[in-house]
């Protein structure tokens, strides 16, 4: 671990260096590990009072907790999921970097910044390009390489100040810092990346930035990517050199030129940095050289105001990156417009601190504004279809101007309407916020929040992000909405060609189940009363009849899901253990174990097709498992997932385990080509994956070779508050 000369070690912490993330760090190795469970999970959480404390908060919230209150971290975690978790954790730790308490005094932090993030986005781009296998990591180590001056900043205030004002360079800064200080800012990076107990080529990527090229040459991968990309991002244009360099380190595996990376880094850099209000600064005299924060005096007073501002302001950036930008390639994995709107509402919780929000979103043929369908919000915003007139709210103002609208705005505004005043109470506010949602081509909405004075006061410095959440909400939804209206198509297309193959291959199919099954009744007949076989003949007519039925469902258009036909999946269960066993376990020498409850547990799913998915499942294991192996099944209700009640059926075993490849049949429609491999049960698990999404049903699987699989299904349960017929009260 990397010491300090112990003035400046004492200077540092005396004026707060940042709070080390390990909880953080552990948290993403786990989310990652798809062996990990939510009690493991949870036991980290509840190490990190901060971290414990907004898991409680934002699973308790309106648009996550359904009925009783949650209290225990595991069952938090549960609700929200793991993404939520992740990025909770991220918020709070990399905002904690620069808070208001670590004052940057008297300095413009533009170039400093600017700087910073081009390093960073060249430093992904070169690890991608160059095969490292953790470009995030990469990201991260470049946008921190400068951080020790951030903290000698904070630490040392007017003399570090001086320093800074003297230089001509982050070579020269650095020289003059080990004569003056007896330390450099890369060795106080490195420093902190060590009290992080961050992976050491993460922290010998700070360390070893200002050394000679021909040091370099001989560093691990990672230190060779920050080096390369701090060198490149240093001047207006790379040299040969520095070309020649990058050829000798990575070779082939550079792909383009260093000179083109820069180039399309220095543009994503140039997007975001307009994006969030920071102008990169261009070269003046009284500029300092680029990457250097510019020192604007060494006066208290004002210019200590000024540089508080500048503190916040890196801060709120920091944190808007950490969220903002995983929340963009999160939302693209989401598969319904409920998940992709619940996910923005938590995201803007955690990353404004606006708990109160709802959304209304443009009618594509006349604009009008409106929140019919739309879970989670109050219902005025379901009942309101919003005209595009400036005059009839913020909303609609926010719209027509496509720019972020508020009660407290100094700007003219429209008058206060009636609607906003409803809008207000509604969300428990005494003011709103509106950021407009555009899209591509169109604007898709309005984001409605809650605001008090206070909220705006601390939301000022924030807007640029807040502009660029709306923008990834907006084009998110036009992308989602898109992409659903080519799914209907191609499902149309392809319902309507299975239909005609489904009716040929019912007629073909039937009359040799006829024939089987008639036959099956004349054995039965001829066979003296009292033979052994006589159950087992049973158990074949009732499987042809299983099959028939299937093959009948072929040619039938789905029904919807009718909430009212509650199965027991515990007489269910208890039944297809009743004929299956013997023949699927027993007979083969396999342990099964069930954990069964003995009152009824209903879900709100097909019994056949539920049926079918169990013994693909189990059929699926049989073949697996050897002699003493274990096959276990439990069943649990009252599962809170996503704001929602499940019964998990969950399905494990001590066997072989299963390849990736095996497990992404899950998730594949089932298909002729799958049926050739491992004698049909890749076929087998993609009718599991097709029936399970018909259904909703949500499948988790985790497995390793040699290491057991585990199979979760979340059933839903029936609906508690709406009964054809009747009603029936919540619990209690």
């Amino acid at each position: 671990m990397y010491s300090l000369p112990e003035p400046i070690r004492h200077a540092i912490e005396s004026g707060r260096a940042p709070s080390p993330p390990q909880v953080l760090l552990r948290l993403l190795q786990l989310v990652d590990d798809d062996c990990t469970t939510m009690a493991r999970l949870a036991t980290l959480v509840e190490q990190d009072p901060g971290l414990c404390t907004r898991v409680l908060t934002a699973a308790n919230s309106p648009a996550i907790r359904r009925g009783k209150q949650l209290r225990s971290i595991e069952g938090c975690l549960i609700a929200l999921g793991t993404r939520l978790v992740r990025s909770i954790a991220t918020c709070l730790s990399v905002q904690s970097l620069f808070d208001e308490r670590t004052a940057t005094r008297a300095v413009d932090l533009s170039a400093f910044w600017t700087h910073s993030l081009l390093v960073a986005e060249l430093s992904r781009s070169l690890a991608t390009s160059s095969g490292y296998p953790r470009p995030d990591e990469a990201y991260l180590a470049g946008l921190l390489h400068d951080v020790g001056e951030l903290i000698l900043i904070s630490a040392l205030g007017d003399p570090y100040l001086q320093l800074l004002a003297g230089s001509a360079s982050e070579a020269e800064l650095a020289d003059r810092e080990t004569e003056q200080l007896g330390v450099h800012h890369g060795q106080i990076g490195t420093w902190l990346a060590d009290q992080w107990q961050l992976d050491s080529p993460f922290a010998d990527g700070i360390l070893f930035h200002h050394l000679p090229a021909e040091q370099i040459v001989t560093a691990a991968q990672l230190p060779q990517v920050i080096w390369l990309a701090h060198a490149a991002a240093s001047g207006d244009a790379v040299p040969d050199d520095l070309e020649r360099l990058a050829e000798k380190l990575f070779g082939d595996r550079s792909g383009s030129p260093l000179a083109a990376l820069r180039d399309a880094a220095e543009q994503r850099m140039r997007v975001f940095a307009d994006a969030i209000g920071i102008a990169p600064l261009e070269p003046t005299p009284s500029c300092s050289p680029a990457g250097l924060p510019r020192v604007l005096g060494l006066r208290r007073g004002a210019a200590e105001t000024g540089a508080d501002a500048a503190a916040g302001q890196l801060a709120a950036m920091i944190g808007d990156k950490a969220l903002l930008q995983p929340l963009q390639e999160d939302l693209c994995t989401l598969e319904s417009d409920a998940a992709l709107l619940l996910s923005l509402r938590e995201s803007a919780r955690i990353l404004f601190d606006l708990n109160h929000l709802a959304f209304l979103l443009a009618d594509p043929l006349d604009g009008r504004l409106a929140g019919q369908g739309i879970a989670g919000q109050e219902p005025i915003f379901g009942q309101v279809s919003l005209v595009l007139e400036e005059q009839r709210s913020l909303a609609a103002a926010a719209v027509l101007s496509g720019a972020i609208r508020s009660s407290y705005d100094q700007a003219p505004a429209p008058a206060k309407s009636l609607m906003d005043i409803q809008f207000a109470r509604a969300l428990s506010s005494s003011g709103l916020l509106c950021i407009p949602m555009p899209g591509r081509n169109r604007t898709v909405g309005v984001i409605v929040a809650g605001l008090s004075a206070g909220q705006h006061s601390r939301l000022t410095h924030r807007l640029p992000g807040l502009a660029n959440f709306g923008r990834i909400a907006g084009v998110t939804v036009e992308s989602w909405r898109e992409a659903q209206d080519a799914r209907k198509q191609t499902e149309d297309n392809a319902a309507a060609h299975f239909a005609r193959q489904a009716r040929r291959t019912v007629h073909e199919a039937g009359n040799p189940l006829t024939i089987i099954k008639g036959y099956l009744k004349i054995l039965d007949s001829k066979l003296p009363q009292g033979a052994g076989v006589h159950h087992e003949l049973s158990i074949l007519t009732d499987e042809i009849e299983r099959v028939a039925s299937i093959v009948r469902r072929m040619s039938e258009v789905p029904a919807a899901r009718d909430n009212d036909q509650a199965v027991d999946v515990c007489d269910l269960v208890r039944e297809l253990l009743l004929l299956y066993r013997e023949a699927l376990f027993d007979a083969r020498g396999i342990v099964i174990e069930t954990a069964l409850p003995a009152r009824p547990i209903h879900v709100a799913c097909d019994r056949d097709s539920i049926k079918q998915i169990l013994l693909n499942l189990w059929k699926n294991a049989s073949e697996a498992l050897s002699r003493g192996e274990r096959f276990q099944l439990s069943l649990t209700d009252d599962v809170l997932h996503q704001g929602r009640r499940f019964a998990e059926l969950k399905i494990r075993d001590n066997g072989p385990g299963m390849s990736e490849q095996a497990m992404g049949a899950l998730h594949r429609a089932a298909d002729g080509q799958l049926g050739a491999a491992r004698g049909g049960r890749g076929l087998g698990l993609s009718i599991v994956g097709t029936l399970a999404h018909r259904l909703e049903i949500a499948v988790t699987c985790r497995s390793k070779p040699g290491h057991g699989t585990m199979i979760a299904l979340l059933l839903p349960a029936p609906d508690r508050t709406e009964r054809r017929g009747g009603s029936e009260a919540k619990p209690n």
